[in-house]
Protein backbone atom coordinates (compact mmCIF):
# COMPACT_ATOMS: atom_id res chain seq x y z
CA UNK A 1 0.00 0.00 0.00
CA UNK A 2 1.11 3.41 -1.07
CA UNK A 3 1.41 5.75 2.15
CA UNK A 4 -0.45 8.47 0.56
CA UNK A 5 -3.61 5.85 0.40
CA UNK A 6 -3.25 5.78 4.45
CA UNK A 7 -4.30 9.03 4.76
CA UNK A 8 -7.87 9.48 4.78
CA UNK A 9 -10.89 11.72 5.10
CA UNK A 10 -12.81 11.39 8.49
CA UNK A 11 -15.44 9.33 6.37
CA UNK A 12 -13.33 7.27 4.88
CA UNK A 13 -11.70 6.63 7.70
CA UNK A 14 -15.25 5.28 9.75
CA UNK A 15 -15.72 3.15 6.89
CA UNK A 16 -12.23 1.57 6.92
CA UNK A 17 -12.40 1.59 10.64
CA UNK A 18 -15.82 -0.89 10.06
CA UNK A 19 -14.19 -3.19 7.97
CA UNK A 20 -11.40 -3.52 10.04
CA UNK A 21 -13.80 -4.53 13.05
CA UNK A 22 -15.58 -6.74 11.07
CA UNK A 23 -12.83 -8.62 10.15
CA UNK A 24 -11.64 -8.75 14.17
CA UNK A 25 -9.35 -5.97 14.39
CA UNK A 26 -8.62 -4.21 17.23
CA UNK A 27 -8.55 0.07 16.54
CA UNK A 28 -5.68 1.53 18.76
CA UNK A 29 -5.87 5.73 17.90
CA UNK A 30 -2.46 7.45 19.01
CA UNK A 31 -3.06 11.31 18.65
CA UNK A 32 -0.44 14.67 18.01
CA UNK A 33 0.96 17.31 16.25
CA UNK A 34 4.15 15.29 15.13
CA UNK A 35 5.88 18.51 13.92
CA UNK A 36 9.75 17.66 13.08
CA UNK A 37 9.28 13.74 13.52
CA UNK A 38 11.66 12.51 15.81
CA UNK A 39 12.70 9.09 17.12
CA UNK A 40 10.48 10.00 20.63
CA UNK A 41 7.68 9.99 17.91
CA UNK A 42 8.87 6.72 16.12
CA UNK A 43 9.03 4.99 19.72
CA UNK A 44 5.70 5.93 20.85
CA UNK A 45 3.97 4.75 17.54
CA UNK A 46 5.51 1.44 17.68
CA UNK A 47 5.04 1.17 21.37
CA UNK A 48 0.93 1.80 20.35
CA UNK A 49 1.18 -0.51 17.89
CA UNK A 50 3.05 -3.41 19.67
CA UNK A 51 -0.32 -3.01 21.60
CA UNK A 52 -1.80 -5.52 18.44
CA UNK A 53 -4.78 -3.97 16.07
CA UNK A 54 -4.82 -1.33 13.60
CA UNK A 55 -2.98 2.23 14.91
CA UNK A 56 -4.31 5.13 13.67
CA UNK A 57 -2.65 8.28 13.83
CA UNK A 58 -5.11 11.08 14.28
CA UNK A 59 -2.86 13.91 13.70
CA UNK A 60 -3.58 17.99 14.63
CA UNK A 61 -4.21 20.79 11.55
CA UNK A 62 -2.33 23.84 11.31
CA UNK A 63 -4.87 25.52 12.86
CA UNK A 64 -5.09 23.93 15.79
CA UNK A 65 -0.92 23.35 16.09
CA UNK A 66 -1.09 26.71 15.78
CA UNK A 67 -3.79 27.52 18.92
CA UNK A 68 -1.93 24.73 21.04
CA UNK A 69 2.00 25.96 20.50
CA UNK A 70 1.59 29.35 19.42
CA UNK A 71 2.52 31.32 16.02
CA UNK A 72 5.59 29.70 13.94
CA UNK A 73 4.34 26.45 14.39
CA UNK A 74 4.11 23.92 13.12
CA UNK A 75 6.91 24.61 11.13
CA UNK A 76 5.66 21.20 8.84
CA UNK A 77 2.72 21.67 7.10
CA UNK A 78 -0.51 19.11 7.80
CA UNK A 79 -0.34 17.31 4.47
CA UNK A 80 3.71 16.40 5.16
CA UNK A 81 3.44 15.82 8.30
CA UNK A 82 0.48 13.29 7.69
CA UNK A 83 2.56 12.05 4.82
CA UNK A 84 5.71 11.13 6.81
CA UNK A 85 3.58 9.55 9.87
CA UNK A 86 1.68 7.39 6.99
CA UNK A 87 5.42 6.11 5.57
CA UNK A 88 6.01 4.74 8.79
CA UNK A 89 5.66 0.77 8.76
CA UNK A 90 3.83 0.49 12.53
CA UNK A 91 1.01 3.55 11.24
CA UNK A 92 -1.88 1.96 9.38
CA UNK A 93 -4.59 4.94 8.81
CA UNK A 94 -3.72 9.14 9.55
CA UNK A 95 -6.12 11.13 9.86
CA UNK A 96 -5.90 15.24 10.16
CA UNK A 97 -8.19 17.11 13.04
CA UNK A 98 -8.79 20.32 13.24
CA UNK A 99 -9.77 20.18 16.65
CA UNK A 100 -7.70 20.73 19.72
CA UNK A 101 -8.29 17.33 21.34
CA UNK A 102 -9.05 14.05 20.23
CA UNK A 103 -12.79 13.85 21.54
CA UNK A 104 -14.90 14.05 18.65
CA UNK A 105 -12.80 11.56 16.67
CA UNK A 106 -13.14 9.27 19.57
CA UNK A 107 -16.80 9.57 19.43
CA UNK A 108 -16.79 8.61 15.93
CA UNK A 109 -14.39 5.51 15.59
CA UNK A 110 -14.52 4.08 19.25
CA UNK A 111 -10.83 3.22 19.89
CA UNK A 112 -10.66 -0.08 21.72
CA UNK A 113 -7.08 1.58 23.15
CA UNK A 114 -6.07 5.40 22.85
CA UNK A 115 -2.25 5.74 23.44
CA UNK A 116 -0.49 8.57 25.10
CA UNK A 117 3.51 9.18 25.27
CA UNK A 118 5.09 8.85 28.49
CA UNK A 119 4.36 12.56 29.35
CA UNK A 120 0.58 11.34 30.51
CA UNK A 121 -0.36 9.62 33.56
CA UNK A 122 -3.75 6.95 32.27
CA UNK A 123 -5.08 9.89 34.67
CA UNK A 124 -3.46 12.91 33.30
CA UNK A 125 -4.95 12.51 29.68
CA UNK A 126 -7.25 15.09 28.47
CA UNK A 127 -9.49 12.02 26.59
CA UNK A 128 -9.80 9.72 28.47
CA UNK A 129 -13.29 10.17 29.80
CA UNK A 130 -14.41 10.25 25.78
CA UNK A 131 -12.20 6.81 25.76
CA UNK A 132 -14.50 5.47 28.37
CA UNK A 133 -17.34 6.62 27.51
CA UNK A 134 -17.13 4.62 24.35
CA UNK A 135 -15.49 1.63 26.45
CA UNK A 136 -12.39 1.84 25.30
CA UNK A 137 -8.74 2.15 27.61
CA UNK A 138 -6.10 4.13 27.77
CA UNK A 139 -2.52 3.12 27.38
CA UNK A 140 0.71 5.09 28.22
CA UNK A 141 3.48 3.58 25.68
CA UNK A 142 6.23 4.92 24.54
CA UNK A 143 9.92 5.84 26.17
CA UNK A 144 10.72 8.63 28.38
CA UNK A 145 9.68 11.95 27.23
CA UNK A 146 13.49 13.06 26.47
CA UNK A 147 12.82 14.21 22.98
CA UNK A 148 9.95 17.28 21.96
CA UNK A 149 9.42 19.26 18.64
CA UNK A 150 9.77 22.37 21.20
CA UNK A 151 13.50 20.92 22.44
CA UNK A 152 14.63 20.33 18.99
CA UNK A 153 13.63 24.08 17.78
CA UNK A 154 15.08 25.38 21.05
CA UNK A 155 18.42 23.99 20.42
CA UNK A 156 18.99 25.39 16.90
CA UNK A 157 18.31 29.11 17.75
CA UNK A 158 20.83 31.11 18.55
CA UNK A 159 21.53 32.04 22.36
CA UNK A 160 19.76 35.17 21.39
CA UNK A 161 16.76 34.16 20.18
CA UNK A 162 15.35 31.44 22.82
Amino acid sequence: MNSNDKILNREKLRAQVERWRGAGEQIVLANGNFDLLHVGHVRYLRGAKELGGKLIVAINSDSSVRALKGEGRPTIPEQERAEIVAALADVDAVVVFPELDVRALIHEIRPDIQTKGTDYTADSVPERDAVREVGGRVEIVGDPKDHSTTAIIRSRLEPGQR
